[in-house]
């Protein structure tokens, strides 16, 4: 038990370092259990590591390892947020996956990940032939063999639905500091005394969610780490908007031993992306896009769906997934150090991250009073996705600043004011798409520097916009 009264004297029950999308849901799952939590960010902003590149999947866990703590969790957290999107006017795209077969190696492998899905529960999943591949998808080139259909993979907003978890745990009560590195710390047998770049911090527990940072955190902090990260690259291209026309489901590789391959998808925000790659590499900080590399994907991408032949790329981008040097979940509690350590979350966490909140606050030893229902708040979170109304068509917008991808002044200018408002350009962008489109800022980065001037922590200067993302 290590509340101690925490409400009154100023230590807080959990800081729960990392602010990206492990870190918003773990915050936002502690605070409605009426814990005292304060999340420290070294970014500018939330999102700033490796939650900012991913594909935006939410995952049904199908082919999830057997029994495992990742297949609970993506589980849990899927279910979470098939419950609680429309509260907060998240958006979810209900398209189905096929998992592919290309060749006749592939087609071999599909009874395997048929009785897995099975086996994780997930039954609505079935073989299909080519015949049926084609009616679902008659883009898709006609090499597609066979296929393993999952009717409940589904696309998100891969940065509205973090950016919610916190702001609803702000509205509760939880603290954020940006900007914020944890330098070292001292735990006295009850309590940690956190020393970091904005001053002492004491609490009572600590939710390590560094995620590319994660085993550096526990060496510092406990003086050894229990896992190592291993920074794996993923490379991304994002084909114009009227590429989307071109395919309904998300299209799955077979994968292998070492990676699930590239994926073929639509976004929520109305193109079509295929990625990523899995490159291995020591730095931590920077995923440098390789044209080559890039060139392959495209191909890739040609030769599985033809009709994008002649269609131009909007944007190329790149992430770094936190993996580890084991696959699994690497989840444990410290119970004499009052710590819990999340690492190795790979491209699995933005499903599985309010399921990891729920898992870890069950191996937390503390007690408190958890929020009545009733007296919650749940944030409207502005809408980005294609599918659904955008601001634009609601009068009084103000003007359209990013024509591109049709993002008004009062977007903008909302982001900005709003209870946690982008430290960077980077959290301007994912707030609200100015800059992401066609021109990558080209034509709205001066307006859009004009309009955030002395507003962002980090300032951008005239035409940085235009920056691939």
């Amino acid at each position: 038990m290590h509340n101690l009264n925490s409400k009154l004297d100023g230590v807080y029950d959990v800081v729960v370092v990392g602010g990206g999308v492990v870190g918003c849901a773990m915050a936002r799952r502690f605070t409605l259990e009426g814990a005292r939590v304060l999340l420290l960010e070294k970014g500018a902003d939330i999102l700033s590591g490796a939650s900012k590149g991913n594909s935006a999947i939410l995952h049904t866990g199908f082919d999830a390892p057997l029994a495992s703590t990742e297949l609970h969790c993506m589980q849990a957290g899927y279910a979470e947020y098939l419950a609680i999107y429309h509260k907060l006017n998240l958006p979810l795209l209900r398209t189905g996956a096929m998992v592919v077969a290309w060749t006749p190696e592939d087609v071999v492998k599909l009874d395997g990940i048929l009785q897995q899905a099975h086996a994780n529960g997930v039954l609505d999943a079935r073989l299909i032939d080519a015949q049926a591949i084609r009616a679902r998808e008659p883009n898709l080139s006609a090499k597609a063999l066979a296929a393993v259909e999952v009717p409940g993979e589904f696309l998100i907003d891969p940065w509205s639905a973090p950016l919610a978890y916190l702001s609803q745990a702000m509205l509760a009560g939880a603290q954020v500091r940006l900007s914020c590195e944890v330098l070292a710390g001292y735990f006295d047998g009850r309590r940690w005394a956190l020393r970091t770049s904005q001053g002492d911090v004491v609490t009572n527990s600590v939710i390590n969610c560094a995620g590319l940072y994660g085993d550096q955190l526990e060496e510092r902090l406990l003086g050894e780490a229990s896992f190592s990260i291993h920074p794996r690259k993923g490379q991304f291209v994002v084909f114009d908007k009227a590429s989307a026309k071109l395919l309904k489901h998300i299209v799955l590789p077979v994968p292998n031993e070492r990676t699930k391959g590239i994926v073929l998808t639509r976004t929520i925000f109305g193109n079509l992306l295929v990625g990523p790659t899995a490159e291995e590499q020591d730095d931590r900080v920077h995923a440098d896009l390789d044209r080559d590399t890039l060139q392959q994907l495209i191909d890739a991408a040609v030769e599985r769906i033809p009709g994008l032949a002649n269609m131009p790329v909007t944007a190329t981008y790149a992430g770094l997934r936190p993996a580890s040097d084991k696959k699994e979940y690497r989840i444990r509690r410290v119970p004499e150090r009052n710590w819990i350590s999340v690492g190795g979350i790979r491209s699995t966490g933005l499903t599985a991250a309010l399921g990891i909140a729920q898992h870890v606050f069950d191996l937390y030893e503390g007690q408190h009073q958890r929020l009545p229902e009733q007296t919650l708040q749940w944030p409207h979170m502005p809408n980005l996705a294609e599918h659904l109304p955008r601001d634009y068509q609601q009068p009084g917008y103000g003007e359209i600043v990013c024509h591109c991808e049709m993002v008004t002044r009062r977007e903008i200018d909302a982001a900005l004011s709003s209870l946690l408002p982008p430290g960077d350009l980077g959290g301007l962008k994912r707030r609200t798409r100015a800059c992401m489109g066609r021109c990558q800022g080209f034509y709205c980065g001066a307006e859009v520097a004009q309009i955030s001037a002395k507003r962002l922590a980090v300032p951008l200067a005239t035409g940085v916009c235009h920056a691939k993302h």
